[in-house]
């Protein structure tokens, strides 16, 4: 008797394996709520993150220009009109309008370059020269001065 009673639980516990494999519909809607509620939680900041490398992008190409700008007027009378005269690699920063060189004088030249998003903010940077003190600004927003008042 006792091995007919061992065969009848190894088949019951055979059967109850069989019967639990998969996952529960309750199982699977509780990780698609919780994986929904994370991406709720991670993708304004990943969007955020995406802004700010953006912005610091504009900022390096700008604050480039400037260093090019200071170097250019270190060896000629005035600053550069383009970029093509100052023989820098710079390229288009990424979500950002080109690259355009204003107020270009003997003692001033302004870069600007604006963000494509309406909620971006632009990037304006100026070089100025001085009692022959060169000095370089970059700044940043929607509210920047006028050219040529670093």
């Amino acid at each position: 008797m006792k091995t007919e009673l061992k065969a009848k639980f190894l088949q019951h516990l055979l059967a109850k394996k069989k019967a639990n494999e998969g996952f529960t519909l309750i199982e699977l809607l509780v990780v698609v709520i919780i994986i929904g509620i994370l991406a709720a939680i991670a993708l304004p900041s990943m969007l955020n993150q995406a802004a700010k490398a953006r912005l610091a992008s504009a900022k390096n190409a700008v604050g480039a220009v400037n260093r090019a700008q200071q170097a250019y007027r270190l060896e000629a009378t005035s600053f550069a009109n383009d970029l093509a005269t100052l023989k820098i690699g710079v390229s288009q920063p990424d979500g950002y309008s080109a690259l355009t060189l204003d107020n270009i004088g003997v003692n001033t030249a302004d870069v600007t370059t604006n963000s494509n998003d309406t909620a971006g903010t632009g990037v304006r940077g100026c070089v100025t020269v001085a009692n022959g003190v060169t000095t370089a600004s970059v700044k940043e927003g929607s509210d920047q001065s006028a050219p040529g008042s670093c």
